[in-house]
């Protein structure tokens, strides 16, 4: 039987709760009240509380997503928010920001995706900010083209346990991001506690561009630690160590998690420079207008705050 969709109302609410009461079956509910099975699978579900199902909390939740979903955002917030998609922000960072600010009547996350697709259908841009899954990282070249080459590398396992807290400033995370046919490439560092980016254009992945560009990079922060990649570019982390002063460590071969911060990093970093553009080309006004892009926008991980705002603390 087909039934007219309509939104329940208190009255089978209460019936709801007293033919559970009495252990009878969704589906003979759904029966007695003239309602399909999946409308009230759905509504036990979405409206159960820690107590279980009760007609007047289940009220008060639907009633709650009702008025989130017609929530309005003003002139100013129209634009406020536009701007920060137009700064790159995905709907999450500006719910999570905004909260952190103390707006009141924060627009949902939902209500700010249905905000920039009715742009998009007036023929706005703002979508072309959204960013779309990244697939999974391809290495370019054979494990043994990249891997096995470093002498006296020092494993991560040897790294002291304070670095896996977060808790300091100064231990950073180092990788190479290569560009289309192998044509340029860039060096990426992150710092662990704040989530700063650092980028660096290079014409080659040279081990002697690559150590001289990190001495270059690290030498303004102080840097405690790097762990790097596996990449033969950075064949020459003991000049790196020796200039900074620092110890440098290497990830596990095919361990990229255990570099989780540079990763996401280079993820996000090619939102801008995508792996079907060469990196020859790239230069560093580009990569310091990302990295001012990335070091200004909140992060989940930092309870919506900016890597240069928590920066500012340490």
């Amino acid at each position: 039987m087909n039934y007219s969709y309509t939104h329940l109302t208190d009255y089978e609410r209460y019936h709801i709760f007293i033919l559970r009461k009495s252990k009878i079956s969704l589906s003979e509910i759904a029966r007695k009240l003239g309602r399909d099975k999946s409308t009230i699978s759905r509504e036990i579900q979405r409206n159960t509380g820690k107590r279980g199902y009760r007609p007047k909390q289940a009220n008060h939740l639907a009633q709650g997503r009702k008025r989130k979903g017609n929530q309005q955002i003003t002139d100013f917030g129209f634009a406020y928010i536009s701007y920060l998609i137009e700064n790159d922000w995905s709907p999450e960072q500006i719910h999570g920001r905004l909260k952190l600010m103390g707006w009141i009547d924060v627009p949902s996350i939902e209500r700010i995706y249905l905000f920039i697709y009715a742009d998009k259908a007036n023929g706005g841009k703002l979508y072309q900010h959204l960013r779309c899954q990244k697939q999974r990282r391809k290495r370019y070249g054979s494990g043994q083209q990249r891997r096995g080459q470093i002498v006296d590398r020092r494993d991560i396992d040897e790294r002291p346990a304070v670095v896996d807290k977060r808790s300091r400033f100064g231990d950073f995370e180092g990788d190479t991001i290569v560009g289309k046919q192998h044509k340029g490439a860039l060096l990426t560092l992150v710092e662990r506690k704040t989530r700063l980016c650092i980028i660096r254009p290079h014409q080659n992945r040279r081990a002697s561009t690559i150590a001289s560009s990190s001495i270059e990079a690290l030498r303004p922060f102080k840097a405690r630690t790097v762990t790097y990649d596996n990449g033969k570019e950075f064949a020459n982390h003991k000049d790196i160590a020796n200039a900074l002063h620092i110890d440098v460590y290497f990830a596990k071969p095919y361990a990229s998690w255990q570099r989780g911060s540079n990763e996401n990093m280079n993820g996000l970093i090619r939102q801008y420079l995508p792996k079907s553009q060469r990196l020859d080309t790239v230069t560093l006004e580009q990569t310091q207008f990302i990295e001012h892009r990335l070091n200004n926008r909140p992060r989940k991980v930092l309870d919506y705050q900016t890597p240069l705002e928590v920066l500012s603390r340490c």
